[in-house]
């Protein structure tokens, strides 16, 4: 009996241990549970739309997470259309610059939703933005544990979600970034992560997204277990933020699950998510990070 309420004490401690940001000895590993809480805090600033005062907490709460984490941070701040513009990008680690990127904006309108009088209402946004954002800030409690052999830029990228509202098109931020980068300061890849936290996980190749780095993602998902999510099958071609880096000639990839049946209505809450479904991309972000995959020799 006092064996068991001693392994139950040490279960305790571990727990808090993560929670608290002091992990044990060697490299921390993904958690699902706390990318969600991320989730969560995003949901509680309500309405992330450029300009508005859920964006502009939205960002202050990423600055302030990688801060926390020990990542040196950049903004980018511009005006589109007469409306503040802000990417944030946690910088940390040396050697080859690789991407990895999630929007943190929700769409102004809900226009897909299935009833009519609802679609000028903003979408909330839990799996469209806050999902992505999540999984990115919680890599960068995972990866500010250890020193790192590539230069790993966390970008946060802002008005990807309002095209065809008012005359916008769909990924100003990225689209601004990538074509303000000089060719020394390319990455060797980009990595753009899009509602992935969708409890019926569906994630299939995106058409335009670079081949041969595609290939090596979804391989190195099949080793950690993941066949099931990740299906090496075409399926959509899609606009989003990695087209920008495609154009300048950057290899990049959209993961991303277009199967997700709330997309841009109002019931894109965070009911719809899953920490396992954040934990399995979350992990393989991860050890694309540890292994070098898409450096090559």
């Amino acid at each position: 009996m006092r064996g068991r309420f001693l392994a139950l004490v040490a279960n305790l401690l571990l727990l808090a241990g993560v929670l608290s940001g002091c992990a044990p000895a060697g490299p921390a590993h993904f958690s699902g549970e706390l990318a969600y809480r991320h989730v969560q805090a995003q949901m509680e600033l309500g309405p992330r739309i450029p300009g508005t005062e859920g964006w502009r907490r939205a960002g202050d709460y990423i600055v302030a997470e990688l801060h926390r984490q020990g990542w040196e941070v950049v903004e980018e701040r511009f005006s589109y259309a007469g409306t503040p513009v802000r990417n944030i990008i946690g910088v940390r680690g040396r050697g080859p610059a690789v991407f990895f990127g999630a929007h943190y904006d929700t769409r102004r309108y809900a226009d897909r939703d299935p009833d009519p009088s609802r679609r000028k209402e903003p979408v909330p946004g839990a799996n469209d933005g806050a999902s992505g954002v999540a999984v990115l800030l919680e890599l960068a409690r995972v990866l500010g544990k250890e020193d790192l052999e590539l230069e790993v830029h966390l970008v946060f990228f802002d008005a990807e979600d309002q095209g065809e509202i008012a005359g916008w098109p769909w990924s100003v931020g990225a689209a601004h970034l990538a074509q303000n980068l000089l060719p020394e300061e390319f990455p060797r890849y980009v990595v753009v992560v899009d509602m992935v936290g969708d409890a019926g996980q569906q994630l299939y190749w995106e058409a335009s997204s670079d081949p041969a780095l595609k290939r090596e993602i979804w391989v190195l998902a099949a080793e950690l277990g993941y066949r099931g999510a990740f299906t090496p099958t075409v399926r959509y071609n899609i606009i989003d933020d990695h087209r920008p880096f495609l154009q300048r000639g950057i290899p990049a990839v959209d993961v991303i699950d277009f199967d997700y049946p709330y997309w841009h209505t109002t019931g894109d809450t965070a009911d719809k998510v899953s920490p396992e479904s954040l934990e399995r991309v979350g992990r393989v972000l991860e050890e694309m990070v540890r292994r070098k995959v898409g450096i090559g020799k």
